[in-house]
């Protein structure tokens, strides 16, 4: 195995250890912050007119937003309904901005993600770290798609 392999491999692994010991709190953060890095990606290929990596990335960043959706407990939290209805519409907003090769679609997401990342981060962050059992109304056993969301891809977090 040669050194650039080795390293590639302690990577993935070191990213795939950071997802499985997550809290559910420090999962959801990581789930924006991807998010956010694959839309920022997609929106600079598609103004380069580099549309495999556009693809790659807005394919991502889909599902992402599928995962976020799929674990939100609609019946725990009242604000849960509009917060699928907002998931729905950046879902819609990446599909659309993958087939029509149109950046503007992919920043309109940024711009309504961004704010929900950094106020999940202000939330996490007053958790106490022993107690981070539930992230608003996501499942504390949720995100077991969370993982393969992530990918083995870089997970773009320090």
């Amino acid at each position: 195995m040669s050194l650039l392999n080795g390293a590639a491999a302690k990577l993935s692994q070191y990213n795939r250890d950071a997802v499985l010991s997550a809290s559910p709190a420090r999962l959801l953060t990581m789930l924006y912050d991807r998010l956010v890095l694959d839309l920022e990606r997609a929106a600079g290929a598609l103004g380069e007119q580099n549309w495999s990596t556009a693809w790659e990335n807005l394919r991502h960043a889909d599902q992402i937003v599928a995962e976020l959706a799929s674990s939100l407990r609609l019946d725990v939290w009242d604000g849960a309904d509009g917060l699928l209805q907002l998931y729905t519409y950046v879902a819609e907003l990446i599909v659309s901005g993958n087939i029509d090769r149109d950046a503007g679609k992919v920043r309109e997401a940024i711009e309504l993600i961004e704010p929900l990342r950094q106020t999940w981060h202000e939330a996490a962050a007053q958790l106490p770290a022993a107690g981070a059992k539930a992230a608003g109304g996501y499942g504390a056993s949720g995100y077991a798609g969370a993982s393969s969301a992530l990918g083995e891809r870089d997970l773009g977090v320090a």
